[in-house]
């Protein structure tokens, strides 16, 4: 297999990989039902009917990248207790939809691979597992191990470079956000953007260097890195 221009005299690239529709889809399932679950945390804490926390839960996601960010800062919401409320396993794992060929695509790359996702820990470790593609990576880092500060806020990536002994230069970003693809280029790394809009695709901004329609495209984008 080819290796990406960037990487020469027998080096290999490390890939960053975002979880959620990205690795698998959480659209159809996962996502209505933590939206609701924050919906319902925020209506209950801060007393509040539903449509004003769900407006206050849209409003925090858009300006911090995560719901979460503008609990903590603004109403100071313990972190922890509301990760477990609004990712009960028993109810999202029966509602991932993955694909077939995922595990194979990330053998076929070369280099070492992290995850990197703004939900928590408990929620990351079990899609991995339920998916059957924990062992395809070295670390993977949650909104708990990056101290609370999710994507698109540079200080995620920064404490991940620390704790991995990264070289941002020589890493890989693959997400299906573009507010957290814009950081991780400012930031030095390769971009691919994973994005099922067509319409969207066709407008790829500059600090995207591969737009995919489908992950299971990734080895074959290699030569465009």
């Amino acid at each position: 297999m080819a290796m990406p221009r960037g990487w020469r005299q027998g080096g290999q690239p490390v890939w960053i990989f975002d979880l959620d529709n990205t690795l698998h889809n959480a659209s159809p399932h996962i996502f209505p039902h933590i939206n609701r679950a924050m919906t319902a945390y925020i209506q209950h804490h801060l007393a509040l009917d539903e449509a004003a926390a769900q407006a206050l839960r849209q409003d925090y996601w858009h300006r911090y990248g995560a719901t979460l960010l503008g609990l903590i800062r603004h109403h100071d919401i313990d972190p922890h207790h509301f990760l477990r409320e609004t990712h009960d396993l028993e109810v999202l794992l029966p509602g991932i939809v993955f694909q077939r060929g995922v595990k194979a695509m990330l053998q076929r790359l070369p280099g070492r691979k992290i995850v990197f996702s703004n939900g928590p820990q408990h929620y990351t470790e079990a899609v991995l597992e339920a998916t059957g593609i924990a062992d395809c990576f070295a670390a993977a880092y949650s909104v708990e191990r990056v101290r609370f500060r999710p994507k698109p806020e540079s200080h995620g990536f920064r404490h991940l470079f620390r704790a991995e002994g990264l070289n941002p230069h020589r890493c890989i970003m693959v997400e299906d956000s573009l507010p957290n693809l814009a950081t991780a280029k400012r930031l030095g790394l390769k971009t691919v953007w994973v994005s099922t809009d067509s319409a969207a695709r066709l407008r790829q901004p500059a600090y995207v260097d591969v737009t995919l329609r489908n992950i299971l495209d990734l080895p074959r984008a290699l030569r465009q890195l």
